[in-house]
């Protein structure tokens, strides 16, 4: 799912599952190149945790909050806050082992 600036704090406060958030640019070739294991973990995890893309670059606000620096950046949320990040291109099977540990 795709959030922004104005959607953000709705959906992490509304559930109960862990939530993936990947913070991306369209300009961002690596960001590219993790799509389709970020969408493979996702559907790995189906049920388990949901995942969610922020555009930093449309969403600032929300970006600064985080203080996203570099892109591609993995944040693990947990009742609304933050547990964990990790910043890079990642492997699904990483993505999935990640979660896991969080």
């Amino acid at each position: 799912m795709a959030l922004d600036d104005a959607s953000f704090d709705k959906v992490i406060a509304k559930t109960e599952l862990p939530i993936v958030v990947d913070f991306w640019a369209e300009w961002c070739g690596p960001c590219h190149a993790m799509a389709p294991q970020f969408a493979q973990a996702a559907a790995q995890l189906k049920g388990r945790a949901l995942f969610a893309k922020v555009d930093s670059d449309a969403s600032p606000r929300t970006s600064a909050r985080f203080a996203v620096r570099s892109i591609p950046t993995l944040l693990l949320m947990k009742g609304g806050r933050e547990v964990k990040r990790q910043a890079g291109a990642t492997q699904a099977s990483q993505i999935v082992d990640w979660v896991g540990r969080g």
